[in-house]
């Protein structure tokens, strides 16, 4: 059993009607101190309020204090998922190669069927990725960006991204998140990470991505640095949790037209809060207007097990958007699954083709290629 700290005192001054609290220490003679609390000024009636407490003795600016003044219990301080630490904070493993991030799923992070969902998944990672930039010490004023970056009014910005989901927790489950960084070419990075269960340690997802560099100001890509390099260089670990050629994931993905979708939603509006601090709409949000063209049954009655996101250009919140869909099946009598019940809607596994482009004139802003297994089928993905 883990030992609970020693309590905090809180004291309460009738005239301001405020709480101040100090940490408890040893002083001289074996009495506990708790340090004097200050308002600055910032009381109901304008004054400067100190108060200190010794031994449950509380002194008003230095006066004794009888009445108008009682100590109540401080709460306790924030508190970790696993006991220990600030659960907003991550820590460097394997010689400070891979960072790892704890998180605890939300009432507001799971769907319908009350758990993650894939844009849940994915807001994970991108939290993960940005707190290891900040705890490496490399962190410019950008988002995700090193100090070298930023001196050079340098971005990174995602070009493709593949994620693939064994199981989705559920509400209050805790999930532990690795991820690491590796040289992609000759102007890119590589970001890989790894979801597990952390009561189990089981793998329950993955994901891999490729960066590119770009001026904030003229929005063009840029080659990397040699400065840049140099910063980010100490933290590469060549390892790849996917492989490019796994699950069609570095396969090209086709172009869905007019005639060949099946499903098309017009009139998508982005908002002011799908914009991020690059001044574009954040890489998730796209998973949203992605699935307002899948058929409702699909949603329903399928897991969303594999996404790939091809990022082709930008998008600005002025901008009206169209999503399109092609579904297919993918099982095979080789390979089928056993066969499902007849009251199940699920007639095989799917496979899904998709493009968001601008309504306007047709742009292309992301192709995305996808796997849905039936919920109804054993193994993985099943839920107790």
């Amino acid at each position: 059993m883990a030992t609970m700290p020693a309590p905090q005192t809180a004291t309460r001054v009738a005239s301001g009607g405020r709480l101040v609290f100090g940490k408890p220490e040893k002083a001289k003679g074996g009495r506990l101190l708790v340090r004097s609390c200050d308002n600055g000024g910032r009381g109901g009636n304008g004054r400067r309020v100190t108060v200190e407490a010794v031994n449950g003795a509380v002194k008003l600016n230095g006066a004794a204090v009888v009445a108008d003044v009682r100590q109540v219990p401080a709460p306790p301080p924030p508190s970790s998922v696993d006991g220990g630490g600030d659960v907003r904070l991550g820590k460097f493993v394997e010689g400070r190669l891979v960072y790892r991030q704890q998180f605890v799923i939300r009432s507001y992070e799971i769907g319908p069927d009350r758990t993650a969902t894939m844009e849940t998944v994915m807001n994970l990672l991108q939290e993960t990725a940005l707190n290891h930039v900040m705890c490496s010490g490399l962190a410019g004023d950008g988002f995700g960006a090193t100090r070298q970056m930023s001196l050079r009014k340098l971005i990174w910005v995602v070009t493709r991204i593949n994620i693939q989901v064994d199981k989705y927790s559920r509400w209050g489950d805790v999930v532990e998140i690795d991820t690491w960084v590796a040289s992609s070419g000759k102007n890119g990075m590589r970001r890989d990470w790894i979801i597990r269960d952390r009561n189990t340690k089981n793998m329950i997802a993955r994901a891999t991505s490729n960066w590119v560099m770009m001026n904030r100001e003229t929005r063009r890509l840029s080659k990397i640095p040699e400065e840049v390099r140099q910063e980010v260089l100490p933290f590469y670990l060549d390892r790849s949790i996917i492989a490019a050629d796994a699950n069609a994931g570095g396969r090209k993905i086709e172009k869905l037209t007019d005639s060949t979708a099946e499903h098309i939603r017009s009139g998508l509006a982005p908002r002011w809060s799908d914009m991020d601090v690059n001044q574009h709409v954040n890489n998730v949000k796209y998973i949203g207007w992605i699935l307002e063209s899948v058929p409702l049954d699909v949603l329903e009655d399928y897991h969303l097990t594999s996404i790939t996101l091809d990022y082709r250009r930008e998008c600005r919140q002025s901008q009206l958007l169209e999503s399109l869909t092609s579904m297919t099946t993918t099982s095979s009598p080789a390979t089928a699954e056993p066969p499902l019940p007849a009251t199940s809607r699920c007639s095989a596994d799917l496979h899904s083709t998709h493009l968001i482009r601008q309504q306007d004139d047709g742009a292309e802003i992301v192709r995305a290629r996808a796997e849905w297994r039936c919920k109804e089928h054993r193994g993985a993905m099943e839920q107790p």
